[in-house]
């Protein structure tokens, strides 16, 4: 059997039987394609989740489903909004909807525990939405042992790391489109595909307490970056992902209840609307 903890890279007969004899983890990684600046490529917000579950799964019994690429739609004060060019994306029912599907199919394979990974702020609500009605559904068809744990990995972040990359105070998540966290996730993760002469030195946003419909773009930086991302480091990245691993394998080993690794401390407590 090839060596491998991605859906995608198995047989189908080498699926089932870790299906059947290790009851894994199937994580499902979702994101978005959606605009992060001069500096990011588009896909960050599926390529960082990704990338976590795979180490996640070296760590516990998982298997990594190939991501969602597409999330929904971009908001002016999380990522910059729908009027930046590439941001392609669902509308709410449509992501609920193919979130709903793909989870039925994971239980008609006989997975039974499911991680939704989400990094992509704006997808929220509509995956809980797929959620309740795949749960809903599974239990008309008798299926009662069935469980899905959903979570955004930047919640997983520990006051001591943030301090370490935050040493003048945290901002917010709020703010952190494209700036220091995803910035320097990017520069540990893939640093070929961050355009470091070209990170923008837009001052933070300023938005008003309340959105307007059409969106006003002029709230937004014309960078689509909504905060610095010039204090951005690989060592601030390395940081942050090791911090997100740790933390989410010890998460999701004590919801499902088989082995993980070990803690990182205390779990940091969202601040600001969520980071997209």
């Amino acid at each position: 059997m090839v060596k491998t903890n991605l859906m995608a890279e198995l047989t189908w007969t080498e699926y089932q039987e870790r299906l059947e004899r290790e009851n894994p983890i199937v994580m499902l990684p979702v994101g978005a394609l959606e605009q992060h600046g001069p500096h990011l490529p588009m896909g960050t917000d599926h390529m960082i989740p990704m990338a976590i579950s795979r180490r996640v799964a070296e760590r516990i019994p998982a298997i990594v489903a190939p991501p969602f690429n597409y999330g929904y739609k971009s908001q002016p004060k999380m990522g910059g909004g729908q009027h930046f060019c590439g941001t392609t994306s669902l509308d709410g029912h449509s992501l609920s909807r193919i979130l709903r599907d793909v989870l039925m199919e994971f239980a008609r394979h006989g997975a039974r525990r499911v991680a939704v990974i989400d990094g992509h702020y704006e997808n929220s609500m509509f995956l809980t939405e797929g959620i309740d009605l795949a749960m809903r559904e599974l239990r008309y068809d008798g299926v009662r042992n069935m469980k899905i744990v959903r979570l955004e990995y930047w919640d997983f972040a520990t006051e001591k790391t943030l301090a370490k990359v935050f040493p003048d105070g945290f901002p917010g998540h709020a703010l952190e489109h494209a700036a220091v966290m995803e910035t320097s996730i990017s520069l540990y993760l893939h640093p070929e595909l961050v355009r470091v002469n070209k990170i923008p030195k837009d001052p933070p946003a300023n938005f008003p307490a309340y959105d307007v419909y059409p969106t006003n773009t002029s709230w937004v930086p014309p960078s689509g970056v909504l905060s610095p991302a010039g204090a951005a480091t690989r060592d601030k990245g390395k940081f942050l992902f090791e911090e997100y691993v740790a933390t989410i394998s010890v998460a999701l080993a004590k919801e499902f209840g088989t082995r993980g690794g070990k803690t990182a401390g205390k779990r940091a407590g969202r601040k600001g609307k969520g980071k997209k």
